[in-house]
């Protein structure tokens, strides 16, 4: 990500005397190496609509991203008019005034207040939003706010060109997660290429052996093997390295990959622990059941937090407790297990009822220690996106057996929701039913990300006791 910063006051103000350019020059550029942005400043201060436009024709050789123009001091309205029109993300940042008394030294917080008000008039706001900044350079609350963008921008960056692998298409029936893949590229800029199941079905017979006993070997040493046969432990490895070769050869940031019912077929196995272990070790999304969208949110979710996060289905609200247990019983790495660690076990639905009972289909399996967390999905071929935070509380029973915890304290868009809350916003607005949960509340950049990237945010719906067609969106 690039970001381009514009400094402008007229003559008659003193930003140079108060050392304006120089703080700023130095926390932003100290903000970004934080995290992995680079800064160029353009070396002109820009007097009219004519000299920011040149400054603007330069960004845009040198593939800026975001344009953020300092008022160290007032500007004229053709300077903020030039960048609010152009195609660029872009912000207006204003300080403090160095003193409060005698003559006005900067008069900026009014051409902020000017340049957002010039913004509406130039730019549609609503789908392509501006944003304002305003404090001291080393303001504790003010790099928060530039952090935050730095952050959702990145976001959004890293779906532009972005590629993901469909491997055995859409789980049947999941109609709710059809995807226009023309959508995704025009709104984001993400590929999507397809794969038969038989591909990976014939990659995964011819991996090396030795690669699959080393791979068999770190997985055991990850996490306890508990009840899952050596055959199973090494078709779970072969499925792993063959989507890792797989994400390699098309270049895929993602996967999204259906997981039933072919796999169990041929070769008898499901690949949820595979899904884990490129997860956990590789940093790679997997999304189970062929959900494009859910590989999306997670490449979301691990530019945000450096992580992927868990792909899980609202499960089972507990409604006189007032909590909610997700889970999903494939997939989903390691890292957030409570204190009794993850376990490799059989997939408890594939076999049962039969004499066999569940005895293949490696899984993982673990609760979430307790702690806030952020859940959240891009929605409705990416022109959406709905976040909640919660805290995941421990209890006993825990839960189903797979990925799993249960959910307390609930906030939709900062508002405090209970339970039936939740339950009434998901169903109004249709969500598809994987949700990615990542440990902490990142809920503000993850919605600022959705703003940059011109996504509806859906809101909290409150429960009602009669339907009203005014809750769907």
């Amino acid at each position: 990500m690039k970001i381009g910063l514009i400094r402008a006051s007229l003559p008659s103000y003193f930003p140079e005397k108060h050392r304006v350019w120089r703080a700023a020059e130095k926390a932003l550029g100290a903000l970004c190496d934080d995290h992995g942005v680079t800064l160029h400043i353009a070396s002109d201060i820009p007097m009219n609509g004519q000299e920011t436009q040149a400054i603007l024709n330069d960004f845009a050789a040198q593939g800026i991203d975001f344009v953020l123009l300092l008022h160290g001091g007032f500007t004229m309205g053709d300077v903020a008019r030039a960048v609010a029109a152009s195609p660029f993300w872009c912000g207006f940042w204003s300080v403090p005034e160095p003193v409060r008394t005698g003559d006005v030294q900067l008069n900026n917080f009014v051409s902020l207040n000017m340049s957002m008000s010039i913004a509406r008039q130039v730019r549609d706001l609503s789908k392509r939003p501006a944003q304002w900044y305003h404090g001291a350079p080393e303001s504790a609350a003010l790099q928060a706010r530039l952090a935050s963008t730095l952050r959702a921008i990145k976001a959004a960056k890293a779906l532009e060109g972005a590629r993901i692998g469909v491997i055995g298409g859409l789980a049947m029936t999941f109609y709710n997660m059809e995807v226009s893949t023309s959508e995704l590229r025009a709104r984001l800029g993400v590929e999507v290429a397809h794969h038969d199941i038989h591909e990976l079905t014939a990659r995964m017979a011819a991996v090396d052996a030795a690669r699959v006993f080393n791979q068999v070997t770190e997985m055991s040493k990850a996490a306890q093997v508990s009840g899952v046969s050596s055959a199973q432990m090494f078709l779970t490895a072969r499925a792993a390295l063959a989507l890792r070769d797989m994400a390699e050869a098309g270049g895929y940031d993602a996967l999204a990959v259906s997981d039933w019912p072919a796999l169990q077929q041929d070769p008898g196995m499901h690949p949820g622990a595979a899904f884990t272990w490129l997860e956990e070790v590789h940093n790679l999304p997997v999304a189970s059941e062929g959900d494009v969208l859910g590989a999306i949110t997670q490449l979301v979710a691990r530019s945000v937090t450096g992580r992927v996060g868990y792909l899980l289905d609202m499960t089972e609200p507990d409604l006189e407790a007032g909590q909610l247990l997700v889970w999903h019983g494939g997939g989903g790495p390691l890292y957030l297990a409570d204190d009794h660690g993850a376990k490799w076990i059989n997939h408890p639905m594939i076999g049962r009822g039969t004499e066999e009972g569940p005895i293949y289909g490696a899984i993982s399996d673990l609760i979430f220690r307790d702690g806030p967390v952020t859940l959240f999905r891009v929605a409705r071929n990416a022109s959406a996106y709905f976040g909640m935070t919660a805290r995941v509380a421990g209890r006993d029973p825990n839960g189903f057996t797979g990925c799993r915890g249960w959910l307390e304290d609930l906030t939709i868009d900062g508002q405090t929701a209970s339970l039936e809350d939740v339950i009434a916003t998901v169903m109004a607005h249709g969500l598809e039913h994987h949700f990615v949960l990542v440990p902490g509340d990142v809920a503000g950049v993850l919605t600022e990300f959705a703003s940059w990237a011109g996504m509806d945010i859906l809101g909290h719906v409150q429960m009602r006791d009669h339907l009203d067609r005014r809750d769907f969106t």
